[in-house]
């Protein structure tokens, strides 16, 4: 008799160990956490201009130096995906707002000088920067709107 009962028991043993197992489960994450996302760069100039593309994921060099004749200070192209863009970086805000002030609605002439676009230009003003895009990829304008707002002018 000792050897019949053995065997059920045994096997209530099993039958109850399958029942319910727990196993340990980490906490949630959530995903709506203020660490979870970077926080959005300011733009300010070229650096911050640099580093807020650059954090949307897009890929930065930094090119030749360039002069336009509506703008006084020696701006320097910079490359987003390929693209030149052009960025003119001022002492303070006031007189790179008073430089912008120059440009038409429709870029086609700063001050008194008439441009002759090779493509559509578009302007951009940020802190103590002016950005100048002369182009139409939809990607390159879709970053500069998101780190530079709207064009102030361009078409």
């Amino acid at each position: 008799m000792r050897y019949r009962i053995l065997p059920v028991l045994l096997f209530a043993l099993t039958v109850s160990a399958c029942g319910k197992v727990s196993t340990p489960t980490s906490p949630p994450v959530s995903t709506d956490s203020p660490n979870m996302s970077p926080e959005p760069v300011i733009v300010e100039d070229r650096a911050s201009l640099i580093a807020a593309l650059e954090a949307l994921g897009a890929t930065v060099e930094v090119g030749e130096p360039i002069t336009q004749a509506f703008f006084s200070p020696e701006g320097s192209i910079i490359k987003v995906n390929g693209a030149d863009v052009q960025v003119f970086e001022y002492e303070n805000a006031e007189a790179m707002e008073n430089e912008a002030s120059q440009v038409a609605p429709d870029g086609g002439s700063i001050g008194t000088s008439m441009v002759t676009w090779m493509d559509t230009p578009h302007f951009y003003e940020a802190g103590r920067i002016i950005v100048l895009y002369v182009g139409s990829d939809e990607t390159i304008l879709d970053l500069l709107e998101n780190v530079m707002g709207p064009q102030f002018a361009g078409r």
